[in-house]
């Protein structure tokens, strides 16, 4: 981690495919070919857990932190295997090119995956090697599959609103579904089974390219999901698995109430006395699907804000210490390399800086935040980086470097970045003279949101975080990555050093 590098933001949804949105097919491997070629080090996701249209298919709101996103999987691949056949694969429904079309996969790949189970079952090819993946991650596995049917019995509440032999877990009712629903959960194991195959081979591809994928762990997880269901003495929950006090972040410069984002938090002294087994298990599973961790609001490992959950607003929480260097000594005693970025963005106080210089942890700067104020050491400008850091032009989270700079950007901070420049700069040139600032800078890693390398605006935006609806649909169209544009980014990676 402490080599000069550089990669690409892209979320595998965001790749071209003719089945609604980007899967683990041949544009992914199509991609990786292109990292390969700009000599780009990182391909950097963000996670893969199930989603859910409720959550406005939010990739930070999941069933699981351990599941994959099964809408990922690829027909292609499924053709290959001869799990489906070319007939299955005829008059599939039109799906727009440069959106996902997250519902209509979803009812069209729920159709593909029931055919590939039921072809699956016939002929038994590869059932040792499935029972396998079902002992090896029986510790999630086992568990989500259960929370799966039973939520689907249950007409889809959230699990604490369940019968209570079923919300409590109780081991007599749980043993009956388990007998009653065995083919149910067998399915639901295997499309898990086919999520981390394919997911597997794309890892194995491009290691074999010299890229490697940089994922994304979101640090809290949805009430509803089978990882609180499984394990509710690990959560701030009553005795009717209701949370007590739910996360956020408090009122700032942003926001005058706060964020509330209503996970349920952590009982970190439960979690201290079990030997923070459970974390240890996840980071574990995603060391398996990556080589880089990203710890999304890094913060709330060493302090979390905590609201009662009865609030309506963040505004009256409290900071709740949480014993980060115990748990980050038994994470580095766990795992010896641990390749760990802190998202570190927001009001960081000295404690959260003490904890990543403590641990050597690299932290990130954001490009489209360096311009804002008049200040020649603010701490986004390059020149002002160390080597530990991160460099982004912007996350999933901004807008696009060309629609900041055509809708968002003030005349003064337009005329502040101009004279750090050197020059004005045209729209159609702004996305390359940032990444220009990124790569010659010291920071050892520089990533670039896939939309930034290609220049586009506003409406290529992946995330609106005040808006609850049509995010993260953003897509490649097929052919978009032209030769040129690959030779401009090799050069530029050569030029600085990031080869």
């Amino acid at each position: 981690m402490n080599k000069r590098g550089s990669g690409i933001l892209l979320h595998i949804t965001s790749l071209p495919s003719p089945y609604g949105v980007g899967d683990l097919g041949p544009e992914a491997y199509g991609f990786a070919d292109f990292l390969a070629r700009a000599k780009q080090r990182y391909w950097q996701v963000l996670p893969l857990n199930p989603i859910h249209p409720v959550y406005g298919n939010s990739p930070y709101s999941s069933v699981s932190a351990f599941a994959g996103n099964t809408l990922l999987i690829s027909p292609d691949l499924l053709l290959e295997e001869d799990l489906l056949s070319s007939k299955d694969l005829e008059g599939f429904p039109s799906f727009p090119e440069a959106r996902c079309d997250f519902s209509k996969a979803m009812q069209y790949k729920e159709k593909l995956l029931s055919w590939a189970y039921q072809r699956f079952s016939r002929h038994g090819r590869g059932r040792e090697v499935f029972e396998a993946f079902c002992s090896e991650n029986s510790s999630w596995l086992e568990d989500f599959s259960l929370f799966v049917v039973l939520k689907d019995r249950f007409e889809g509440k959230v699990w604490n609103r369940w019968p209570k032999e079923f919300r409590d877990r109780n081991p007599a009712s749980l043993s009956a579904v388990k007998k009653e629903c065995g083919d149910q959960l067998n399915r639901e194991k295997f499309r898990q089974y086919l999520f981390f195959k394919q997911w597997q081979s794309l890892k194995d591809y491009c290691q074999n390219k010299g890229v490697h994928l940089f994922g994304d762990l979101a640090i809290y997880v949805s009430l509803d999901s089978a990882d609180v269901w499984a394990n509710p003495g690990l959560f701030k929950l009553d005795t009717a698995k209701r949370p007590t006090f739910v996360s956020g972040v408090p009122p700032d410069y942003f926001s005058e109430t706060g964020q509330l984002w209503g996970n349920p938090v952590y009982r970190w002294n439960a979690l201290k006395k079990g030997g923070y087994r459970w974390w240890s298990e996840r980071i574990a599973h995603n060391l398996k699907l990556f080589n880089v961790l990203r710890i999304d609001h890094f913060r709330g490992l060493v302090a979390c804000w905590e609201v009662p959950a009865a609030e309506d607003t963040a505004m009256n929480g409290r900071w709740v210490r949480v014993p980060a260097n115990d748990f980050l000594n038994t994470m580095k005693k766990n795992f010896p390399h641990l390749p760990i970025v802190a998202e570190d963005l927001g009001l960081i106080t000295p404690d959260v800086r003490e904890v990543m210089d403590r641990f050597e942890l690299p932290g990130m700067k954001i490009l489209l935040f360096a311009f804002g104020e008049d200040n020649p050491m603010h701490p986004y400008l390059p020149h002002a980086y160390d080597k530990n850091f991160l460099v982004y032009t912007g996350t999933h989270d901004n807008n696009t470097v060309r629609g900041w700079f055509e809708g968002d950007i003030s005349p003064a901070d337009k005329k502040r970045l101009f004279r750090y420049l050197g020059r004005e700069v045209p729209a159609e040139e702004i996305h390359w003279a940032l990444i220009r600032l990124a790569m010659m800078s010291v920071a050892n890693w520089v990533i670039l949101p896939m939309q930034d390398v290609l220049g586009l605006g506003g409406e290529a935006r992946m995330n609106r975080p005040a808006v609850a609806h049509g995010n993260w649909e953003w897509r490649l169209i097929p052919g978009q990555i032209a030769p040129p544009l690959s030779e401009r980014l090799l050069e530029m990676t050569e030029t600085y050093g990031r080869g």
